[in-house]
């Protein structure tokens, strides 16, 4: 091994031994570019030197973790998925009274306020609970405000049209300054919470999970345990949503999911 390598392996494993986080089976070639990306940013020498850092102080570890994680985000991402759920999922959850919706690794939250708005324009949103969840605190506080610049707000508008949305976006926010408050009508069946994938367990038994664009960052190790945790957290013929670049083939679990829309990576669980 390395001694950069060394010193990134107990830089991470200090990490996890005093905070509990655990990025231990992350994909190492990016685990690698975003803690030099990190020294930099606050000026260090060395990794050894971040990790006595982070160490004997909580906030750079929490910035660390900023770094390490990531957050990007949009309203209706990949509007195709979106447009997909509309047409595909929206008829099976009719035949549910009431239904669960996990957003794990949420982020700053522009994907569970968009799935918030489609529920709600298929008349569907207050027989929902959605549990929005995240490994970084920080991130969640954005969410749960529900405030972003206001400069996106027409690229939002264009990725909403194409979801198949059916009002006028500009009605789900209120424009202040610079920023865009969504309402707070969209909050009412949302539950945000700290919830790692790594190192946490099942906590209900959702209808609906929706995991897009984090598992790509997990080394095969760590999506077989993320699998795990999914397909024990799905009721029968409960939906899995995932990112363009993710996939449950070449997993245990190939033979338990049928495919949906297989170009969206939309698949429900045989039983």
């Amino acid at each position: 091994m390395k001694p950069e390598d060394v010193d990134i392996h107990l830089l991470i494993e200090g990490l996890y031994q005093r905070y509990g986080y655990d990025f231990r089976n992350y994909a190492q070639a990016s685990l690698k570019r975003r803690i030099h990306n990190f020294l930099r940013t606050e000026g260090l020498s060395s990794i050894a030197q971040l990790q006595a850092q982070i160490l004997g102080d909580r906030s750079c570890a929490d910035r660390l973790l900023l770094g390490l994680t990531v957050n990007t985000t949009a309203m209706f991402r990949d509007p195709s998925f979106y447009l997909a759920f509309r047409q595909q999922v929206v008829p099976l959850l009719r035949t549910y009274p009431f239904f669960r919706i996990w957003h794990a690794g949420c982020s700053t939250g522009q994907e569970v306020y968009s799935m918030a708005i489609l529920l709600q324009e298929e008349g569907l949103y207050h027989r929902c609970r959605i549990y929005a969840t995240d490994a970084n605190e920080k991130v969640l506080q954005t969410a749960r405000q529900g405030i972003y610049s206001y400069k996106q707000m027409q690229d939002y508008t264009q990725l909403y049209l194409k979801a198949g949305g059916q009002k006028t976006f500009s009605e789900y926010y209120t424009a202040s300054y610079d920023n865009a408050i969504f309402r707070p009508a969209l909050r009412e069946r949302v539950v945000f919470g700290e919830h790692n994938l790594v190192t946490d367990g099942s906590f209900n038994e959702f209808n609906v999970i929706i995991c897009r664009n984090v598992l790509i960052y997990f080394d095969q190790t760590l999506q077989n345990q993320v699998h795990d945790l999914f397909y024990n957290s799905l009721c029968k013929f409960g939906i899995l949503g995932l990112g363009r670049q993710e996939t449950i083939r070449f997993t245990k679990y190939e033979a338990a999911y049928d495919d949906l829309v297989r170009t969206e990576k939309l698949f429900r669980r045989r039983c």
